[in-house]
């Protein structure tokens, strides 16, 4: 393993390993060379940068994700994500060395739940089954009754009797969306992705005012004023396979913008236009996701650092429902 001269609490002030690298190098190659040598594997999410995407073993969304994190037999998973996705790599595989290019890369939906608000909102309704989205803390987790993605967070709502009553959290918006689909009355944690909750409706219907063909199609972690004129709603990977699928050839996409990578490579012969959000910019990207660029993944690698550890305990208690999670999803025949 190469040796470097940041010590641990600068590289955990700066969130990544920084070394000067020969621009001569070449990337792609040496980091297929450092999966060999290192028994490696690098799980990417749709929202990374499409270099990164077309290095990774794996590309998925949460879901599909930790279900490659659980079965895969490399000796380090290298996280192209943010910081809750090498979380939940960890604490699936507590033997394995999980490493992430930039500790920096968090997460807005994450950090609106923290653990000792959500703790005493949770001893407030002692009689409720707590579902918690996957973009949440190790510790959210460990306070948690069953894990859920956005792929099949109807499934798990519904493997609950309908009499028990439910804390949702973090994201209200996904929540919202939930009730309606599963007519569950849910309590919700006030919680949002900031990517999903600046899209325009205006500016997405003058922009489908321009595209009268085009479907409009969004993620459920969008508010309602986004999802009531979608045609479609849902994951990252069920978005990916809609458009690849359905006789449409333009698509209003809002979602975090890295999927369009995806979907045109699939999909080469149709047209896909980030929906925008309400400020000056013309698309929207996840600025927690971005941090993690193809140099941090090759030294992240070489260097095996920045390194994911947890305390044992949480890691224990945040297992259980991720294990519950995987048990429905595969039982429905879910994949990411």
């Amino acid at each position: 393993m190469a040796v470097i001269n940041m010590n641990e609490a600068e590289l955990e002030l700066k969130g990544f390993v920084d070394v000067d690298i020969s621009p001569a190098l070449d990337l792609f190659h040496e980091i297929e060379m450092l999966k060999k040598e290192k028994n490696a594997v690098v799980l990417a999410h749709y929202y990374q940068e499409p270099d990164i995407q077309d290095i990774a073993d794996y590309i998925g969304d949460s879901l599909g994700l930790a279900q490659q994190a659980a079965k895969t037999s490399a000796d380090m998973i290298v996280f192209a994500g943010v910081h809750f996705m090498a979380e939940t790599a960890k604490i699936l595989n507590p033997t394995k060395k999980v490493v992430l290019p930039d500790l920096k890369a968090g997460c807005s939906l994450a950090d609106s739940a923290p653990a000792d608000a959500f703790r005493a909102f949770k001893e407030q309704h002692p009689n409720h089954v707590v579902i918690s989205y996957i973009n949440c803390t190790a510790d959210i987790k460990a306070m948690s009754d069953i894990i859920c993605t956005s792929s099949n967070a109807q499934k798990i709502i519904e493997s609950v009797p309908p009499d028990q009553p439910i804390i949702f959290a973090p994201d209200k918006n996904l929540g919202a969306y939930l009730i309606k689909q599963t007519g569950r009355d849910m309590l919700l944690w006030n919680g949002a992705c900031m990517v999903h909750e600046i899209f325009s409706q205006k500016k997405i219907l003058k922009l489908k005012a321009q595209h009268p063909d085009a479907k409009i199609i969004a993620h459920p972690e969008c508010e309602e004023a986004v999802l009531q004129y979608a045609d479609y709603i849902g994951s990252t990977t069920q978005l990916l396979k809609f458009a690849v699928t359905d006789a449409a050839s333009t698509f209003i996409v809002a979602t975090e913008t890295g999927i369009l990578h995806q979907m045109q490579k699939d999909a080469p012969g149709k047209t896909f236009i980030p929906a925008p959000p309400d400020n000056a910019c013309a698309c929207n990207d996840c600025p927690h996701m971005k941090l993690n660029t193809l140099e941090k993944l090759y030294l992240c690698m070489e260097y095996e650092k920045p390194e994911i550890l947890m305390d044992e305990a949480i890691r224990l208690a945040a297992l259980k429902p991720i294990q519950r999670m995987l048990e429905i999803s595969k039982a429905a025949g879910l994949g990411g």
